[in-house]
């Protein structure tokens, strides 16, 4: 299939090469893909004319060939539930011939917002404190509908037309992103919550974002504290009322980043003024985040509209996805165990990518979004406040380990660091 057919809005967030037709089966492991240029150099060299067999000089790779169904597939012919599907042909096969995107869905230099000129230098004031503006007027549960509408769109969760779905090979980016060829979306949704190599600290366009906020914060220690009290409120509102634990991960790492935690003195305004916060945070959210990191918890599934993918995107990525110190599935205590239970997982997330979109279509019903507040939670915006128009396309380590230490020059401002005597 060729790369015509997709959507105006994937066309313009991905680049792609063609990949031979994928047959996946269950029960059969499967010879890596071919790299692009090996399969380009195929197609143009190798194939007789007029030839219609896959078999004959080589692979057709312009062709779609019936192939066999994927797992899920397979699980709803089952149980007799598959319906009318875009992947499925009139003869009742099911047609694969999904593309290899190569390049990030994220373009921050080509990126145009109202809230920002066509070129921008890092952090600039006026557009901070905007962001400020819109982040104080907004209250959390229509915050965490922002940040949902923009993880499920960008995991392919929502606004996934049949042309995408193709162009994937799969219905869902949940499932998508266990594959071969979804090796792009996991970095993507990585730049977006996770975490890149080379890196002392875990980072996040999300999680900085929110730690600016605080950070940046020049005013009174008690505003600071009503900016973790929002912000925990948000995390609250991800997790119970919108089920988006890709989000709530997101907002609880800004908390927990060591340079917001080392702020005594605002943690223990955020006690003294907002206490009900602080106890939702310490004895409830907490717990809570360290149990699904565990897989010790996990989230209904009728409230789910985005499952806990960060420590699979670890997994699968791990090259890029280096954090600080060790993951709770690499210690001798809990090790192998962990990390069954999170691969175990991703089984059931790629045959449960209906029932999360249906969630999130439900739980955004009659939702307004609002454009200002919406671009916020945009990972182009952020990358373009972050790092700035000529910055934000810089090699990923380069970029985080500076602002590693910009978090940390705020920090040390906001209440220097004590030394010994």
């Amino acid at each position: 299939m060729s790369s015509g057919s997709r959507s105006p809005s994937v066309s313009r967030a991905a680049s792609i090469v063609p990949s031979p037709s994928v047959q996946r089966r269950s029960d059969t492991p499967q010879p890596p893909l071919p790299s692009p240029s090996s399969t380009l150099h195929r197609q143009r060299n190798d194939r007789p004319p007029h030839s219609n067999s896959p078999d004959e000089g080589g692979s057709c790779y312009t062709e779609l060939h019936p192939g066999p169904q994927s797992y899920v597939e397979k699980l709803r012919a089952e149980e007799g539930s598959a319906g009318v599907d875009p992947l499925r042909g009139e003869d009742g096969n099911v047609y694969f011939s999904p593309v290899v995107e190569t390049v990030s869905s994220f373009k921050p230099s080509r990126y145009q917002s109202p809230l920002m000129l066509k070129e921008n230098k890092p952090l600039e004031v006026g557009i901070l404190r905007r962001v400020k503006e819109l982040l104080a007027e907004v209250d959390p549960k229509t915050a965490a509908k922002h940040i949902t509408k923009a993880d499920c769109t960008v995991a392919r969760i929502l606004e996934v037309t049949p042309e995408v779905q193709k162009m994937m090979g799969v219905s869902s980016g949940m499932e998508l992103l266990t594959l071969p060829h979804g090796q792009q979306l996991r970095l993507d949704l990585l730049e977006r919550r996770g975490r890149c190599d080379d890196m002392v600290t875990m980072f996040q366009t999300m999680a900085i974002m929110l730690a600016v906020d605080v950070l940046g914060c020049t005013g009174s220690t008690e505003e600071r504290a009503g900016l973790l009290h929002k912000i925990i409120q948000i995390a609250a509102e991800l997790k119970s009322t919108m089920g988006n634990m890709f989000g709530f991960a997101a907002v609880m790492r800004a908390l927990e980043l060591p340079q917001v935690s080392r702020l005594e003195q605002t943690w223990t305004a955020l006690r003294q003024r907002h206490t009900e916060g602080a106890i939702l945070y310490e004895k409830t959210l907490r717990p809570f985040m360290k149990s699904l990191n565990d897989g010790r918890e996990s989230c209904p599934l009728s409230n789910t509209s985005f499952p806990h993918i960060l420590p699979l995107l670890s997994l699968l990525e791990k090259s890029v996805a280096v954090g600080e110190g060790m993951e709770p599935w690499e210690t001798v205590e809990v090790g192998v165990d962990v990390v069954m239970f999170h691969l175990g997982a991703a089984r059931t997330i790629a045959q449960l990518g209906g029932i999360y979109r249906s969630n999130a279509e439900s739980k955004l019903q009659g939702f307004q979004e609002q454009a200002e507040v919406l671009e916020l939670f945009l990972t182009d915006f952020q990358m373009r406040l972050l790092w700035g128009s000529r910055g934000a396309e810089e090699n990923q380590a380069l970029r985080y380990a500076k602002f590693d230490q910009v978090l940390t020059a705020l920090s040390n401002k906001l209440e220097p660091p004590v030394r010994p005597r």
